[in-house]
């Protein structure tokens, strides 16, 4: 592990001058197709004008600013908005790049990262100082150290760690499964009083029916439906998934509250395809893009315990694919998430465009699966967060792009080799997002010479 730890500390700062995208003042596509996800359309042959990170003008033949770099389509690429990842558990300099080179400009980290991970990468990342998305996030607390989190045990406790996480610059409070009703209740009054939402998993002794009520915003997992709604309360749950005629309970429970779900199903189908499959974890490591994670990551997916567990959850995670495909046609706000890298199999920013690749296979369209990657996320921290509006290509809102060779609507696996990415106003053009990946790369294998 000392080997590990010294190489991560050395490589951290080895980013090659080219990996470093320059930022004019002013950026114009033009004759580029634009996919705005505001509605399923798009809009040939425009010019998008971008000053200082946001995109001041939009329309066809608008004419170009003296001093600005432009970047021609040609009429053939395609521009739409950057992609989210709403539950990260990401935390290094490395994952950040790696994000921006799949096209993933905005995270949610979804807590257990480091102090020095919110206090000094997370602004750097987020001022375009060090190439990463824009990234917010949580502070995870639980009631128990058979868990997750830090343990908060009495309503005095849990109203002073909703403070001290405000102060300390974190956007949400996580919860864990392992809270009081009478912590998380004390949770959701300070959380609502001083402007951070209560955002994560169904808790046990509080049911999430009782927790939305209460005024938590989004579900960490679509899976968490099973745990703490559709499983009586007391009651062992199963592998047997629950009947489907009980789906329409669940989206209506989401309508009910305007809750915000996590669709996270390629990490669910991750977890089912390695129960009792140690190759499955092997095969995941021998993948190219596996060049990307971490030695630590590494050495963590190698000893997950998930192999070791018996359950069978191939029923029910094509019952949660029905659920999720319930879910978008009833306008319940779903968003992408896949607990990269904490699962083995999901690797940063590369495990998005598979959460795409499920999304479509449950019977997303192509307009709803992207919607939940780009326009979704943006409402959802738009209402309750603020701030500079994305997820829409439109003037106002933040230059989170992509530029890519095919229309997304028609083919999602575009998006996964962009011909280029622009956040916080900075651009990397095919070049530039491979030096990114490089420079990931050749820091990990340095690292694994480290005496």
């Amino acid at each position: 592990m000392r080997l590990l730890v010294l190489g991560l500390l050395v490589c951290v700062n080895l980013w090659p001058a080219a990996a470093q995208a320059s930022a004019p003042t002013t950026t114009a596509f033009v004759h580029v197709n634009v996919v705005p996800m505001d509605r399923e359309r798009v809009l040939n042959d425009q010019t998008v004008i971008v000053e200082g990170g946001k995109i001041v003008a939009m329309g066809p033949h608008l004419a170009v600013p003296a001093n600005a770099r432009t970047i021609d389509g040609h009429q053939t690429a395609y521009l739409s908005p950057g992609l989210a990842d709403m539950h990260t558990h990401s935390e290094t300099r490395n994952d950040l790049a790696v994000y921006v080179a799949n096209g993933v400009t905005t995270v949610l980290q979804m807590g257990g990262a480091h102090s020095g991970f919110v206090d000094s990468l997370v602004p750097a990342a987020n001022t375009g100082a060090r190439p990463g998305p824009h990234v917010y996030t949580s502070f995870l607390v639980d009631g128990s150290t058979d868990y997750n989190g830090f343990v908060i045990k009495t309503p005095a406790e849990a109203r002073a760690i909703v403070g001290l996480a405000k102060t300390n610059g974190y956007d949400f409070i996580k919860v864990y499964v392992g809270l009081s009703p009478e912590v998380f209740a004390a949770l959701a009054d300070e959380g609502h009083r001083l402007g951070m939402p209560l955002v994560g998993h169904g808790v046990t002794a509080v049911r999430l029916e009782n927790q939305l009520a209460a005024g938590q915003v989004l579900v960490a997992h679509s899976e968490e439906f099973f745990y703490t709604f559709f499983t009586p309360a007391g009651a062992q749950e199963s592998d047997v998934p629950p009947d489907t005629k009980r789906i329409p309970d669940a989206v209506a429970l989401a309508k009910k509250y305007n809750a915000t779900v996590t669709t996270d199903l390629a990490t669910y189908a991750a977890i089912d395809h390695q129960m009792q499959r140690p190759d499955v974890v092997a095969a995941f490591l021998a993948r190219p893009e596996s060049a990307y994670l971490s030695p630590n990551d590494r050495l963590a997916w190698q000893r997950n315990d998930y192999v070791s567990k018996t359950a069978k959850l191939d029923a029910k995670l094509t019952f949660l694919r029905s659920l999720v495909k319930a879910m978008a046609d009833a306008h319940v706000e779903l968003v992408t998430g896949t607990d990269a890298p904490a699962i083995p199999g999901m690797l940063p920013g590369f495990s998005l465009h598979d959460d795409l690749d499920e999304l479509v296979v449950s019977g997303l369209t192509r307009f709803q699966a992207l919607s939940a990657a780009t326009r979704n996320p943006g409402t959802f921290i738009a209402r309750t967060k603020g701030g500079d509006p994305f997820g829409i290509i439109a003037p106002g809102y933040r230059a989170d792009l992509i530029l890519s060779a095919a229309n997304p609507l028609e083919t999602l696996s575009t998006l996964r080799t962009p011909v280029g990415v622009m956040a916080h106003g900075q651009w990397w053009d095919t070049g530039a997002l491979k030096d990114l990946t490089d420079s990931v790369r050749d820091s990990y294998q340095r690292a694994s010479w480290i005496p």
